[in-house]
């Protein structure tokens, strides 16, 4: 079976490759078809945003394709950046884009600072989405960033558990990660898909 995961995210890709090894498959990426340009992303939540590019890069490419959205939600903050952590604050850099979460929460206790990870994905098979996951992780917003690891919003985010950012515990993100709760999901969705000879 040949699916496509729709991303040249290095990061993403990084995480998402161990999750879906060992399964009978033929990965490919975006990196594979450089002729297709990217969508537009107009969805309102992740799902939507998901299951946009999943039925796009399907129709363009002709693959069985896996797409994603994810982003981080801070309570404070209305749920902002939400789908547009990517874009938030304009095109900065991340230490940026910390910094701008930090003055906007600056008056907030620590204990308030609540926030989470979220991953939705979706499948499409031609125009059909045939399988949708959310994955969730839960933490804090951290004063400043920590670590080293990870990437995106991973050094300001605080997972109670670990007792560090998830940059700090990157050896250990995926398995607790609202990325890796998602793909979980489609490894089992695959499997089951591929004992059926679909």
């Amino acid at each position: 079976m040949t699916i496509l995961v729709a991303t040249t995210n290095r990061g993403k890709l990084d995480e998402i490759f161990p999750l879906l090894a060992g399964l009978p498959l033929d990965i490919q990426t975006l990196a594979d078809y450089p002729s297709i340009a990217p969508p537009d992303e107009t969805g309102s939540t992740f799902a939507e945003n998901a299951s946009q590019k999943a039925r796009f890069y399907a129709h363009h490419s002709g693959a069985l394709t896996v797409a994603e959205d994810s982003g981080l939600e801070i309570d404070a903050l209305g749920g902002a950046p939400g789908v547009h952590s990517a874009r938030f604050g304009g095109e900065t850099t991340y230490p940026q884009k910390f910094a701008l979460i930090e003055t906007r929460l600056g008056h907030v206790p620590a204990a308030e600072r609540t926030a989470r990870f979220v991953c939705a994905l979706a499948v499409a098979d031609g125009d059909r989405i045939v399988f949708e996951a959310r994955g969730t992780v839960e933490g804090l917003i951290a004063a400043e960033p920590r670590g080293a690891g990870g990437f995106g919003y991973d050094p300001i985010f605080y997972y109670p558990p670990f007792g560090c950012t998830l940059a700090e515990a990157a050896d250990r993100k995926s398995s607790v990660s609202h990325r890796g709760n998602a793909f979980r999901q489609l490894r089992e969705y695959l499997l089951t898909r591929s004992s059926a000879g679909l």
